[in-house]
């Protein structure tokens, strides 16, 4: 009895090798397994970036599925698609797939006849997606996954999640040489995909490190230059004269040059160094308000710093300026600077190392600067002020903004997950939340909403 025992025994272990691979190979598009609600397509999207319902599988041939889960796997991009029939339930779907997927990155379905999508801003920006969503409204199936996936691959930070790169299977009639064979190879398979993701990934991070050192040596001299201002300022909260106001400006002032030494501190990644310009712009306003309050002068409007350098604090008007294989264009100039440009002298620009023994304008240096000038100068008028320059030709590629996000300085939520990453539960709701139609697709909300649940669009 004891060789049919362990026949019996081989068996199991054989069966349940043949389960574990079918689990495995469980979510290719197509296969026939039961859809019933979010969970099922979450437990999908872990191990594959395409899945297809059952009930919606004639939507989708399975050569087409087939060739999209390629695509997306060769571009090593978080994407993810889903094709479901048109009663599936959609109250709060997105944000439900999201948190039941736990996987931060952009999340595409097909509903029946409707198509939606949603992302972690760190990924791609709301805008971003929004856009992209609408330019492939009204194409059929096919068409539409792919023109959207084409775009969303160049488009997305971060890498795909390793366990994309598992594959293979066998059929539960297969000899069990084959199937242990089979197993060999999905082993393998998926440890050498996992493998050069954690290489990449490890990669990236040495990159990102290098950038953000690079960094710290210009804004640990931006902190400087401020603190030095700080003691150069002649003010005392209890000298005669001095208000309420006056001390709230200054104490403003004190405060940003504590945030941004405590940013810069905590900075791990290039993206977070614009926290601390941002900072150091609220103080030097701070500063321009309180010299006006003291010198009795009307209080100064809000504007940006000036371009040449943020240093020279807010700047007081516009003027012309053209880098010197780009067009003319209207920059924020302080006015030492609109006298210079006035004089037809060039103006005191901001120089930082490139590296190579030189030191260049910022907008002529390495990508890293762009986290730089976007806490400065903010997202909304970076693509005009850096048009022909380097690093506005740099932010402008779909390669910068998978390093350091999209936007020209608008660097997202700032979570601390990257694309692929497992962030579970823990993502910015509002990413993937209500666009006011109350979670029903089509239920007459609008993109304008700034990203959410099924809503409108179609």
């Amino acid at each position: 009895m004891r060789p049919i025992r362990r026949a019996s025994r081989l068996i199991s272990v054989l069966s349940g090798s043949l389960l574990a691979l079918g689990a495995m190979t469980a979510v290719t598009p197509g296969v026939q397994a039961a859809a019933s609600d979010v969970s099922t397509v979450a437990d999908a999207l872990k191990k594959d970036p395409v899945y297809v319902d059952p009930a919606a599988s004639a939507q989708l041939p399975a050569g087409d599925a087939d060739a999209l889960t390629k695509k997306i796997k060769d571009a090593d991009k978080p994407v993810m698609v889903a094709v479901l029939p048109a009663n599936f339930p959609t109250q709060d779907l997105f944000t439900d797939l999201r948190t039941k997927t736990g996987i931060t990155g952009v999340y595409a379905i097909r509903l029946g006849q409707k198509f939606d999508a949603r992302a972690d801003s760190r990924v791609m920006s709301q805008d971003a997606v929004r856009n992209l969503t609408t330019s492939v409204q009204g194409e059929n199936l096919t068409t539409q996954l792919n023109d959207f996936v084409d775009t969303a691959v160049r488009n997305a930070g971060g890498s795909a999640p390793a366990a994309w790169g598992a594959g293979g299977g066998g059929d539960s009639g297969a000899p069990v040489g084959a199937l242990i064979g089979i197993g060999a190879v999905v082993v393998a398979g998926g440890g050498a995909a996992y493998a050069v993701s954690r290489r990449r990934r490890r990669q990236r991070e040495d990159e990102q490190r290098a950038a953000l050192e690079k960094l710290r040596v210009v804004v640990d001299e931006d902190i400087t230059a401020f603190g030095e201002e700080l003691d150069r300022l002649d003010f005392h909260p209890a000298e005669p004269g001095a208000d309420d106001a006056m001390r709230a400006d200054y104490e403003r002032a004190l405060d940003s040059y504590e945030k941004a030494k405590q940013f810069m501190g905590a900075a791990q990644r290039p993206e977070e160094v614009r926290g601390v310009t941002e900072a150091l712009d609220d103080g030097r306003f701070s500063l321009a308000m309180l010299a006006a309050r003291r010198e009795g002068r009307p209080l100064p409007e809000r504007r940006v710093p000036c371009f040449f350098d943020p240093r020279h604090g807010p700047s007081v008007t516009d003027a012309l300026w053209a880098p010197p294989s780009g067009a003319e264009r209207e920059v924020p100039v302080c006015a030492a600077d609109a006298t210079r440009l006035k004089d037809g002298v060039d103006p005191m620009v901001r120089t930082v190392d490139t590296g190579y023994g030189e030191r260049r304008p910022y907008y002529d240096a390495g990508p890293a600067y762009g986290p730089w000038a976007g806490g400065y100068f903010g997202g909304g008028i970076l693509p005009g002020l850096l048009l022909g320059t380097v690093l506005g030709s740099m932010m402008a590629s779909p390669a910068y903004a998978a390093d350091y996000g999209s936007g020209y300085g608008d660097f997202g939520a700032g979570a601390g997950y990257d694309g692929g990453d497992y962030s579970g539960a823990d993502f910015n709701s509002n990413d993937f939340g209500d666009f006011g139609g109350g979670g029903d697709f089509g239920g007459g909300g609008d993109f304008g909403g700034g990203g959410g649940d099924f809503g409108g669009g179609f």
